[in-house]
């Protein structure tokens, strides 16, 4: 089977592609660059190293959010019109569970976050049991505060910090769980491609018009229109 997997809901912008059932090349940059620019070029690029015609694609996976609006509007508007023109099924999957990804070797919570700005994150916590990646916390825009006593709350048990926004939060993380935490190393925080893939394999097919960005609080535009209608 070959699979298309993408995700430009925060920084990174992640490229996978998976030919006949082998992760065969991948692209991940971790900078701020317009990722509408970016994104298909990328796309092409990968596509020719390995070989590939869109035809001979069999399904897209795309990172559904949370993260930024842009970035994740860029990714699910892309993964949508490619799936749409080429017939093709499109799995959405979570941007943090994605993530999760990285720490599957670790015998404790893994915690992945990405910044939501005003003392609050994008935020989930979870574990590996028998290889399977389970959710403990799910997937919520949490405020500091609130998500940290969620945390204190459960089984004492090592946690380790995933995210590309870890230096955001360290001083505070350190300051409320203690020697409870540990943090990802420098090559580990950022979304992998190949995870995109290991994801997509445990979601479901879902149809094209079904699949939306995943933001996790309004936008500014609905809150403001919201804020209008209460006056």
């Amino acid at each position: 089977m070959n699979i298309l997997a993408l995700d430009t809901s925060n920084e990174t912008l992640a490229v996978a592609i998976q030919k006949d059932g082998k992760l065969a090349a991948e692209k991940m940059t971790n900078i701020k660059k317009d990722h509408s620019s970016r994104l298909m070029p990328a796309v092409v690029g990968l596509m020719e190293d390995a070989a590939l015609e869109p035809e001979h694609l069999d399904k897209i996976i795309v990172g559904r959010g949370p993260g930024s609006y842009t970035g994740v509007r860029i990714g699910v508007t892309t993964a949508k019109a490619m799936a749409w023109a080429l017939d093709i099924p499109i799995v959405p999957v979570s941007s943090l569970r994605a993530l999760a990804y990285n720490g599957r070797y670790f015998d404790g919570y893994i915690w992945t976050f990405f910044n939501a700005r005003r003392n609050a994150m994008f935020t989930a916590l979870f574990q590996f049991e028998n290889g399977k990646l389970v959710d403990v916390i799910g997937e919520q825009y949490a405020v500091l505060d609130d998500w940290f006593a969620a945390l204190k709350n459960l089984p004492e048990k090592a946690i380790l910090c995933i995210s590309p926004h870890i230096d955001l939060f360290k001083e505070t993380i350190e300051l409320e769980l203690k020697n409870r935490t540990l943090f990802a190393s420098d090559a580990n925080r950022f979304l992998r491609p190949g995870n995109l893939l290991m994801e997509g394999a445990e979601q479901q097919e879902v149809p094209v018009h079904f699949v939306k960005p995943h933001y996790l609080r309004m936008t500014e535009a609905e809150a403001n229109l919201l804020k209008g209608k209460e006056q």
